[in-house]
C-alpha cells in the first residue's frame, strides 16, 4: 500500500528511522515519528478495531484524532487514537476489542 506522508494536522512528519513494532505479536516496521496508523496502512493493515455490539471492523476515519475509529491498544493502554500518536521503536500495538483492553465474545 501507499504510504502516507503528509498529515492534515500534524503535516509533514520528520521521517525517522526505520524501527520495529509489534501487531497482535506480529513483528512489523515503520518510520520513527509516523502516526502509527500510516504505518499499519503501508503494510496493508486497514482494520484497527471492532466494535462492542456488533462487532464490525473499524479503521481510519477522520484521521485528525476527533472520532474513535483508529482507537487500538498501545503499550497496553486501550483507546489510543493511532492517527495521531507517534510511531517509536518497540511500541506493542494491539487489534482493540470494543471500548478495552479486553476481548468480551
Amino acid at each position: 500500500m501507499e504510504r502516507i506522508t503528509e498529515h492534515p494536522i500534524l503535516g509533514k512528519p520528520e521521517k525517522g528511522a526505520l524501527v520495529t513494532f509489534t501487531l497482535d505479536g506480529k513483528e512489523m516496521q515503520g518510520y520513527e515519528g509516523e502516526p502509527i496508523a500510516a504505518a499499519l496502512k503501508a503494510d496493508g493493515i486497514l482494520v484497527h478495531r471492532y466494535t462492542s455490539r456488533f462487532h464490525l471492523p473499524r479503521g481510519i476515519f477522520c484521521a485528525i484524532g476527533r472520532c474513535t475509529d483508529c482507537v487500538m491498544i498501545v503499550d497496553g493502554k486501550p483507546n489510543t487514537r493511532t492517527c495521531v500518536t507517534p510511531l517509536k521503536a518497540g511500541m506493542k500495538v494491539q487489534t482493540q476489542y470494543g471500548a478495552s483492553d479486553k476481548k468480551t465474545w
